[in-house]
């Protein structure tokens, strides 16, 4: 086949989750973050194998996504809406019975005339400046939307991945201030707050990166591998160039490897000449730029030319791809094409 090969590891999924979930305190609340299609990974299949982890709360970014998990786990879980109750969206979080975070007296005025007793939550600013309720706000706010029996106040990190950043202790003190005596289940941590410890972890914590495997959570099992099958070998002689824009030239002559794969699979074109693919434990670099849908490798360090090779595994995961691209790996995770030859193991 001439389509990339994307193997996503279920049971590494779920032993991510419980490895998070082992880190709180009893009493803590482990839910699990699925937005953007599972983080482009296949959110039916990932929602599946984590509520077979224990995983009973979920949230999306929106409340389409929501729909789309619902559809998946069934009646039996909750299902958290992070960007709230936008117009449009009663139907959504009726039919699917989810549960938007108001994210503003706008928002609020809308779901409890739409929705009047459905569940929701609120979702305040600790200090990030995204979304949520300012002080304020929330404070002009507050005596209505805690009569009218909120499921759980949040707010969000600007700054988790860095423990030591000032920042952290002064939105927790923030989140306190706001939320003292409210009587309402509280979160403020996702992956990165999770691993803060546990005077961040209130009532429930809400992993997401950590759960596919990727920074901040240093000792996740990899949850991804990608092989990208080798159309054509070559030999290229000293002085000849490669790819568009003759970016790379041979310094001696050199097996080059064209692979099916490109910027049209969410391989990003900054990764021209940077990227390293992989051949077992044998590195082989990128050579040239990345075009739409190839890719020019060195295999000279192979005996023999291969049949496919692997842009990330277990020995080289998202985060060093990311890395070479001077990106993060949600962003790459996100970009995964829809190209891709997708299998799934455990689970």
């Amino acid at each position: 086949m001439a389509t990339g090969h994307l193997t996503i590891d279920l049971d590494a999924v779920a032993r991510n989750w419980r490895a998070l979930n082992a880190m709180t305190a009893q009493g803590t609340t482990t839910a699990a973050t699925v937005k953007a299609n599972g983080y482009g990974l296949g959110v039916e299949r990932i929602a599946t194998a984590l509520a077979r982890a224990g995983a009973r709360q979920f949230f999306v970014a929106a409340a389409e996504e929501g729909a789309a998990v619902r559809a998946a786990l069934g009646p039996d879980f909750w299902i958290g809406v992070f960007s709230g109750h936008m117009a449009g969206d009663a139907e959504l979080i009726r039919d699917g019975n989810l549960v938007p975070m108001l994210n503003s007296g706008e928002q609020a005025a809308r779901h409890m005339q739409a929705l009047p007793g459905h569940p929701f939550g609120v979702q305040l600013d600790s200090g990030m400046n995204r979304l949520g309720m300012e002080p304020a706000e929330w404070q002009s706010l507050r005596e209505m939307l805690l009569a009218a029996k909120p499921e759980l106040l949040m707010s969000h990190m600007a700054c988790a991945d860095e423990p030591g950043h000032a920042a952290n202790l002064s939105q927790k003190r923030a989140f306190d201030a706001m939320t003292a005596d409210a009587g309402v289940p509280r979160s403020l941590a996702a992956t990165g707050g999770t691993l803060l410890g546990r005077d961040y972890h209130y009532e429930l914590v809400r992993p997401g990166i950590g759960l596919y495997g990727a920074r901040p959570f240093e000792n996740a099992a990899p949850v991804v591998t990608l092989s990208l099958p080798v159309i054509q070998v070559r030999t290229v002689e000293k002085d000849e160039a490669v790819g568009y824009g003759w970016t790379w030239g041979a310094e001696r002559p050199t097996r080059i490897a064209t692979v099916s794969a490109g910027y049209a699979d969410g391989i990003l074109r900054v990764l021209s000449n940077r990227a390293i693919l992989w051949a077992g434990e044998t590195a082989c670099p990128l050579v040239g730029r990345v075009s739409m849908d190839l890719l020019t490798v060195d295999v000279s360090a192979l005996e023999h030319d291969p049949e496919s090779l692997d842009l990330v595994n277990a020995a080289h995961g998202v985060d060093e791809l990311a890395d070479e691209a001077g990106t993060i790996g949600y962003e790459l995770f996100t970009s995964l094409s829809r190209r891709y030859r997708r299998s799934y193991t455990g689970g």
